[in-house]
This record gives structure tokens, C-alpha cells and sequence, in this order.
């Protein structure tokens, strides 16, 4: 009885462990998929796919070797960062496209140094890894990878980036409020945060990001306070090397 026990305990480890098996061959993510051949890439030089972004141009924020490309939207940094490219969504494992997306990949950033510029309104996925643009020679690689076709827009906000705006596409209705800010409204919010910074005196930094806000900015709202680094005004801040919030713009 004791042995029938062991016996049948041994078959449903087996069924599950099978069954988990199977469900992760399967997964294909959101399904998307390209016909971008796998040996695309292998005749152009990463000078040559550069030379095509002249009119994009982001500043890293921190610089680190790339020592993995795991697929075609997730790198491993030397710092001990994984990074997901933010906006960005590339094929699965075992789906059409998944090797030349991370063949692309590999292409710009793998043994290379790289820059990265963090997601201010959300730094981290569920999964630990950092959510950034990743910037190779001062350009984004997240909007080559969209582009060239390679991946599809993937905007879950918050976030401080707009990967329609990347992809070139039309779709920039405001996917949170489905409304849209016009210029002088955009200008006017960003008069409005400057006086606001002018009271309450004073900036704050974030030593995670190196990033400096307003004092009422929705990063700040979110910031463990032991991160927290205050600065009496904005020349203090960049002289301390941080880098103005694309949200608040300080």
C-alpha cells in the first residue's frame, strides 16, 4: 500500500513537471511574429545600420558591457543589470522571427558597450529587470528594432516613452485617459511645474536613476526615501551629474 503510494505520488510529479514542460515550449507571448530573414543582418556592419538613425539621439544615463542578449528585446549588463527594452516587443523563442531580432541584437549591443536610459515612471518589470531605452553610439536601438520591423509596439504605462512615436505610426492617442494634449496645454503644464519647483523650493534626486525632479513630479511620489538626494536648485543637481526627468521636465 505504501509502495502504490510512492508509486502514484512519483506519476503526478511526472505529469506535472511534463505538463510545465509542454506549457513553455508553447508559449508565444502576444503571438507577434516577422518574416525578416534569420541571416539578414550578417552581411551589414553595426556602422552601417547606425549611419540609417541620424535623427534619433538619447542620453545614457549609465554605461555597461553587454555580456548577453537573451532574445531580441532582453540584454545582461556587466553592472549585473538585465535590462528589457522598454516599449518593445520581439518573437518568442521557437517563434518565426525570434532569431533575427536577437541576431540584431547581438549585432549592436553584445561585447559592446552600451548606455542605457531608465523608465522614470516605472524602472522595473515584474520580473526584476530594468525597463530602459538602450542606446548604442548616443542612438536608440529599442526604435531601430521597430523600424526595421523586427518588433512590435509594446506600451504598458506608466511610462515616460512613447514607442508609437518611435515606430512612426499614427497610433498616439493617449492609451490611459484616450485623450489627446495639445502643444499649448503641454506648454503650459511644463510653465506651471517650473513655478511650482521655484516655490517649494527646491529639487530631488534619485540615486537609483540619477535623475532629478520637481518636488510634486509622479517619480518622486514613488521614490523610497533612501534614495531620495535634495538639491536647492537645478545647476546643483546637473553639477552633481544628474539629468533632468523627461516627465517634469525641471
Amino acid at each position: 500500500m505504501i509502495l502504490n503510494k510512492k508509486i502514484l505520488c512519483f506519476l503526478l510529479i511526472l505529469i506535472c513537471l511534463i505538463s510545465l514542460s509542454l506549457s513553455s515550449a508553447n508559449y508565444k507571448g502576444t503571438g507577434f511574429t516577422h518574416n525578416v530573414p534569420d541571416n539578414y543582418y550578417d552581411s551589414f556592419s553595426t556602422q552601417d545600420i547606425l549611419s540609417k538613425y541620424n535623427n534619433t539621439f538619447y542620453i545614457s544615463e549609465e554605461k555597461s558591457v553587454c555580456t548577453k542578449v537573451v532574445d531580441g528585446d532582453t540584454i545582461y549588463l556587466s553592472n549585473g543589470k538585465k535590462v528589457r527594452l522598454v516599449g518593445v516587443n520581439t518573437p518568442e523563442k521557437g517563434v518565426t522571427g525570434y532569431l533575427a531580432s536577437k541576431r540584431f541584437l547581438e549585432k549592436m549591443c553584445l561585447n559592446k558597450e552600451v548606455g542605457i536610459n531608465v523608465d522614470d515612471r516605472k524602472y522595473r518589470d515584474k520580473y526584476g529587470r530594468t525597463l530602459a531605452v538602450v542606446i548604442v553610439d548616443g542612438k536608440n536601438v529599442n526604435e531601430m528594432l521597430l523600424k526595421e520591423h523586427l518588433a512590435e509596439v509594446m506600451y504598458i504605462p506608466p511610462s515616460e516613452f512613447s514607442p508609437y512615436k518611435w515606430a512612426g505610426t499614427s497610433q498616439l492617442a493617449d492609451v490611459n485617459t484616450h485623450t489627446t494634449t495639445s502643444a499649448t496645454n503641454v506648454q503650459s503644464n511644463q510653465q506651471e511645474k517650473v513655478v511650482s519647483t521655484t516655490s517649494s523650493g527646491g529639487y530631488i534626486g534619485n540615486l537609483n536613476s540619477h535623475k532629478f525632479h520637481v518636488v510634486d513630479c509622479e517619480g518622486v511620489k514613488k521614490m523610497s526615501e533612501k534614495n531620495k538626494v535634495y538639491f536647492k536648485t537645478r545647476q546643483e543637481a546637473i553639477n552633481e551629474g544628474y539629468m533632468g526627468c523627461k516627465m517634469c521636465n525641471p
